[in-house]
């Protein structure tokens, strides 16, 4: 049984409602309280006191009428979640220019035009709660271990990736400075291996160098999420928040 955390009355955008992270992020919330707005390049099925919009989350024209409609259907946005994902991999010798810019596309790209969208009407409100998904492959170089095994980086390897969510936890540090003193704070998770579609060909060498000696699960990092958006969460900005049971600690 999870811990309810209260999020009453407020509206979440949350893109990349379509994948397993967002939707558990989104239904989360819902069950908080919150009305939620779930974006994804097809309209995802919307959770509970929420509604589903289509996107390419990378266009920016799209981006900025998905905000709009957002605000026109419930008259203001109080948190933005950028959980829309892309990955990729291999060993970083093969990662073409149209792979590096496809990846990047969403997962940086799509993050930049989200957070920069909601800023304005954040700002006229006084209030806001941005938290971006970022990733472990962001701090720690990669999981594979290639001097061990050459096999775990071909099926593991995910340097464009990583690459591009190291770009969204600099991101959100920038950004939190530049809005506390407008009442928003932004931060990111930053979460391990999760059992999902996406990391079926994990290697299982790899779950055995996680100390919590198993992946994580997308409830885990949407609990993390939804405190970070609740009002409590006030003084809280700047925070990349590792949800990787021990995997890598800083």
């Amino acid at each position: 049984m999870t811990t309810r955390i209260a999020l009453d009355g407020m509206v979440a955008l949350v893109t990349g409602g379509g994948g397993m992270i967002g939707g558990a992020i989104a239904r989360r919330m819902a069950e908080g309280g919150a009305h939620v707005a779930l974006a994804d390049r097809e309209a995802p099925t919307p959770a509970a006191q929420g509604r589903a919009y289509a996107a390419d989350l990378s266009d920016a024209a799209q981006l900025r009428a998905l905000v709009d409609r957002v605000l026109a259907d419930f008259g203001r946005i109080d948190c933005l979640v950028t959980a829309a994902g892309i990955t990729s991999t291999g060993a970083f010798e093969n990662i073409t220019a149209e792979e590096w810019d496809r990846v990047h596309a969403i997962n940086l790209r799509g993050v930049f035009l989200a957070n920069q969208a909601v800023i304005a009407p954040m700002k006229a409100a006084g209030f806001g709660r941005i938290v971006n998904i970022g990733s472990v492959l962001a701090k720690n170089g990669g999981n594979p271990r290639p001097w061990l095994d050459a096999g775990e980086q071909a099926r593991a390897g995910n340097a464009a990736y990583g690459a591009a969510k190291a770009g969204v936890h600099a991101m959100t540090l920038y950004l939190a400075k530049e809005l506390a003193v407008h009442g928003i704070t932004v931060n990111a998770v930053a979460p391990g291996p999760i059992a999902s579609p996406m990391t079926t060909s994990f290697p299982a060498a790899l779950v055995r160098q996680i100390p919590a000696g198993r992946m994580g699960n997308a409830d885990e990092v949407a609990g993390m999420v939804a405190w970070l958006c609740s009002r409590e969460n006030a003084f809280v900005t700047g925070e990349i928040i590792d949800v990787n049971g021990g995997l890598w600690m800083d």
